[in-house]
């Protein structure tokens, strides 16, 4: 989990204000050590702090991503959101269970390659979530 105090630092480096409502999403992000959908995070601001609303909880958290302080990533049924560690990595997300597990960033380095070579095309794979059936809910499938 990645120091996420120093996110302010981050926010104020690039020319931006910490302003309460930054702060509180970025707490709210952080309390959940991992992977939160936006519906979480609001409910988690409102027992906090209940006057700020909604649409300020999507606007603050498309200004992180934006910043690439945050990364969205879809899961097939839902957007979630994590602080953005110092080590990319990716995720794969059961469509069965829901269950998310991380692989690192080279797990995907021979697809880069393959793409390059195949296609002349430069992937930048970003927080990618790779939706499929965990070995338990695949078994019960098979099964």
């Amino acid at each position: 989990m990645p120091d996420y105090t120093e996110f302010a630092n981050q926010i104020r480096a690039q020319g931006y204000r910490m302003t309460p409502q930054r702060q509180i999403v970025l707490d709210a992000i952080a309390a959940f050590e991992g992977h939160a959908s936006a519906a979480d995070i609001y409910e988690w601001v409102q027992q906090h702090s209940p006057a700020i609303n909604r649409a300020t909880v999507y606007r603050v958290l498309n200004f992180l991503c934006d910043l690439q302080v945050v990364a969205r990533f879809e899961t097939g049924s839902s957007t979630m959101y994590e602080l953005v560690g110092e080590r990319p990595h990716h995720h794969l997300v059961c469509r069965g269970c829901g269950y998310i597990t991380h692989i690192p960033d080279h797990a995907l380095d021979t697809l880069a390659e393959a793409l390059q070579q195949e296609y002349g095309f430069h992937a930048e794979f970003h927080h990618l979530a790779i939706v499929g059936l965990c070995a338990h809910c695949a078994a019960q499938v098979e099964g």
